[in-house]
């Protein structure tokens, strides 16, 4: 019978049906699994993929059209409090396979009764705390969830069970990770839904506080929250106000001998990082914008100097934006300030001993340079495109004015910056070139009085006065 009704939710690809057509059939999926007499986990794995198909459709839309799919997350929830019920009537491995594959199909559910709300996300917080009631039930946990460990788990107790087809049944829960994220974020936006899930935020707080390495897999799991484009930007910004919360405070650091195990989180912390520019690149709100600019440089602070230094690079390299790739070169320019600023109050003989052990020195690196080059000189080769890359343009030939000035009033060389092979190098390859572009383009448009053209020219006048000085420090250090 069960079959038969998953039958007929499985509508064809191009037929348009109402949610009122799929009520009732989840009315009476909810009863049969009420009267199956064996076999249980089997019946509900055959029956889970369709239902969640019909409402994978209807939160969407068919067509692009907007559906009233709410009373469908509410049949829905009906189907889990009956596979609930079904669970407490088995024992040993058959609960623990039906548990997990409640749990994983609770948090699709979450998932997509997110995205269907959309910009109406108030509407929905009854039917979160409601989901939210079997995440206990299920062994999930809000740290549980934000480690991804408890979500591992039952994918790992259902992928047992799918001995042929593990992968292909995997497919029907594509949102799973976001729907743990959601757990967790939707308890920080209400007592009652964190209430529901048997949950003290207070004790989530300090277990993420004292515990770094949790913090870093707590961070790669919100990355699917940010990078999501159908969720609202109210879960985002609740996001964002969750980890600066988390951020805020006294956190526990591991000390540079014990942090042999960052680099299994590296991918997970750039991947988030990345998620979070989203945010700040497209964002219409201001005060959101600026506060996951925070959030980004508090997340980048938590982690050791040497995977920042890569990941900062990493995230320069790959940027699309030149608004976003300024932004990111204003940071590793501030890690050098900061890096600087802690030299000269600890005098130079007692750093170069704390370099040996901490190696915080990396920002101080011929590294630096390598970035300029990426920016002046692009590996597609010649000048940068402008002024499509004004920004970031600007903002490397700081980067390189702030470095060669540091490093000659220091009397230093770390950065190489100095040496007259880079000096010639910068000279010829980066900054005659750009002068050149720069010279040519307000010649051609000297006479055009279009506005846009006159806003263009004007841009590139704090390009033209960083350039002319880099140039002018170059000639000087080149005649030394």
């Amino acid at each position: 019978m069960a079959y038969d009704i998953c039958k007929a939710l499985d509508v064809p690809s191009g037929m348009s049906k109402e949610p009122s057509y799929y009520a009732s059939f989840l009315s009476g999926l909810s009863k049969v699994f009420l009267s199956i007499p064996r076999r249980h986990f089997e019946q509900v794995k055959e029956a889970i993929p369709v239902i969640l198909s019909v409402l994978k459709t209807m939160a969407s839309g068919l067509d692009g059209e907007e559906t009233d799919s709410e009373d469908l997350f509410v049949r829905a929830i009906s189907i889990a409090d009956s596979v609930q019920t079904v669970c407490g009537k088995l024992v040993g491995r058959q609960n623990e396979k039906l548990r997990a594959l409640l749990g994983l199909f609770v948090l699709q559910i979450m998932s997509l009764l997110c995205i269907s709300m959309r910009e109406k996300l108030s509407n929905c917080l009854t039917l979160l705390s409601q989901l939210s009631h079997f995440l206990p039930y299920c062994g999930l946990s809000y740290l549980g969830l934000l480690t991804g460990c408890h979500v591992d788990t039952i994918i790992g107790v259902v992928l047992k069970e799918c001995t042929e087809d593990g992968d292909d049944y995997m497919s029907c829960f594509p949102y799973v990770k976001h729907g743990a994220s959601l757990a967790v974020i939707c308890g920080h936006m209400s007592n009652a839904i964190a209430q529901s899930a048997e949950e003290d935020l207070t004790v989530l707080k300090d277990a993420l506080q004292s515990n770094q390495s949790k913090r870093w897999q707590a961070v790669g799991m919100l990355k699917h929250i940010f990078s999501y484009a159908n969720l609202p930007w109210e879960l985002k910004k609740h996001t964002i106000d969750f980890l600066l919360w988390i951020m805020d405070g006294n956190l526990s650091r591991k000390c540079d001998d014990e942090v042999a195990d960052c680099p299994s989180y590296v991918p997970g912390l750039f991947a988030s990082l990345q998620a979070i520019e989203m945010v700040i690149m497209y964002t219409p709100d201001a005060v959101l914008r600026k506060k996951a600019f925070n959030c980004f440089k508090q997340v980048l602070a938590d982690i050791p100097a040497s995977p920042r230094f890569d990941i900062l690079k990493a995230l320069i390299a790959n940027s699309n934006s030149s608004s976003m790739t300024a932004i990111l070169l204003d940071c590793f320019r501030e890690e050098m300030h900061v890096e600087n600023r802690r030299r000269i109050s600890v005098g130079h003989d007692a750093l170069l001993q704390a370099e040996k052990s901490c190696r915080s020195s990396l920002f101080w690196s011929e590294g630096v340079l390598d970035l300029v080059e990426l920016i002046l000189r692009p590996p597609k080769g010649g000048p940068p495109t402008l002024p499509e890359d004004s920004d970031a343009v600007l903002s490397a030939l700081n980067l390189y004015r702030f470095v060669l000035i540091t490093e000659s009033t220091g009397k230093t060389n770390s950065t190489g910056v100095l040496s007259k092979n880079n000096l010639n190098k910068a000279y010829n390859e980066w900054l005659l070139p750009l002068r050149t572009l720069v010279t040519g383009i307000k010649a051609e448009n000297k006479n055009d009085y279009d506005q846009i053209v006159v806003d263009m020219v004007c841009a590139f006048n704090p390009v033209e006065l960083v350039l002319y000085r880099c140039i002018e420090l170059v000639e000087e250090k080149l005649k030394q």
